[in-house]
């Protein structure tokens, strides 16, 4: 494991997205997680690092949905897979039922595995092409111990039935499925271990809209019956919206905003936030959509700016005159409404009449360019 990895940090009331540790499942504080750059004559010099989670602190009720949205390489996907150890943290620590999992050895980390499962982003890419579904599903409660062949079958067949499958596609192979039944296979091998904490790694973005709508209930329905907690890592906001019980939004591997589904959809706090959900298609053609495009790129995660991450594409900042606190002082996660917490120096700034005038600059500058080109 890279770098130190505390043990033992304490968790707070409301702060920095924690609960109260009665509340709490999993627990995930001051998480870092860098990537090495090497170069050099040999490539062997460290010159760098990509900086894919950097500080990164919530906590996920018993039973909840959190979701996790943002741009594409924002560390979302990173941050499920060290939260799992998957791959090792650079440094912070991950509480499951309050203890700390980080400094647990293999053996130790048995019981934690069967507590905490994943479903994969690629529905094929994930099952071994040389297993049948069986195989598939039935290799975790294998290794956990389940060696009668009889009772995995059982089980297989349950699980499978259970998320909407043929119980007689226990012998077929993966290439034998569609899209969407492949990822129930892969819903089924994540309840094999009967977990209580899932990672959905955008678990329906590569799947049709109709099957992504069945794959969405079937989750809803699981955690109903099951009584499941998810952390759901989303790019579509509308899915989010619909599924979650909390939002986090994340932006250059820091977390930016985490409230409630409904105020961060209807009052969000953070500048990107704003600007994330003015990209979401309007389903009504007669609604006129409030868009604030963004200026410039994302910045590079291996050389962030200074300051608040987002301050060099800021709408917010450039209304109030490019304030330099912006741009020398990182701010933190603080509590902007009751349950709604947003890292922003002038969060309080951001207004309908303020998300309006953006609105409308955006358009006009929009225009200008058509006007030019």
């Amino acid at each position: 494991m890279e770098g130190t990895v505390s043990e033992g940090l304490p968790v707070g009331g409301t702060g920095d997205g924690q609960l109260p540790s009665g509340d709490e499942l999993i627990g995930v504080e001051s998480l870092v997680k860098h990537f090495e750059i090497r170069g050099g004559l040999l490539g062997v010099r460290r010159i760098g690092a990509v900086r894919a989670v950097d500080g990164v602190s919530f906590s996920v009720r018993r039973g909840e949905t959190l979701g996790l949205v943002g741009e594409s390489g924002c560390g979302k996907t990173t941050l499920g897979k060290v939260i799992l150890r998957l791959i090792p943290a650079t440094s912070g620590q991950v509480r499951v039922k309050g203890r700390p999992i980080f400094g647990l050895n293999d053996r130790e980390m048995i019981p934690i595995r069967r507590d905490m499962q994943i479903v994969f982003q690629d529905p094929y890419g994930s099952l071994n092409p040389r297993m049948t579904v069986g195989e598939i599903v039935g290799e975790g409660p294998y290794v956990h111990g389940l060696r009668s062949r009889q009772e995995r079958e059982e089980l297989v067949r349950e699980l499978l039935a259970r998320v909407g499958l043929n119980q007689s596609h226990i012998h077929r192979y993966p290439h034998e499925f569609s899209g969407g039944q492949r990822q129930r296979i892969g819903i089924a091998r994540a309840l094999a271990l009967n977990p209580e904490f899932v990672v959905c790694d955008e678990p329906v973005s590569a799947l049709d809209v109709s099957i992504q709508s069945q794959v969405l209930n079937l989750l809803d329905d699981l955690q109903q019956d099951l009584g499941l907690t998810y952390l759901f890592i989303a790019h579509n906001l509308a899915v989010v919206e619909h599924i979650s019980d909390r939002v986090g939004v994340m932006y250059l591997g820091k977390l930016v905003e985490l409230a409630p589904v409904d105020p961060l959809y209807q009052q969000p706090a953070h500048p990107y936030t704003v600007a994330l959900l003015s990209a979401v298609p309007e389903t009504d053609p007669r609604k006129r959509k409030k868009r604030i495009v963004l200026k410039g790129d994302v910045p590079s995660p291996a050389a962030p700016p200074p300051g608040c991450r987002f301050h060099t594409r800021c709408w917010l900042r450039e209304r109030l005159g490019n304030p330099e606190r912006c741009a020398t002082d990182e701010p933190a996660l603080r509590e902007v409404r009751p349950g709604q917490m947003a890292a922003c120096h002038y969060a309080e700034e951001v207004s309908p009449a303020a998300i309006e005038a953006a609105s409308r600059a955006s358009e006009s500058g929009m225009t200008a360019e058509l006007a030019a080109g």
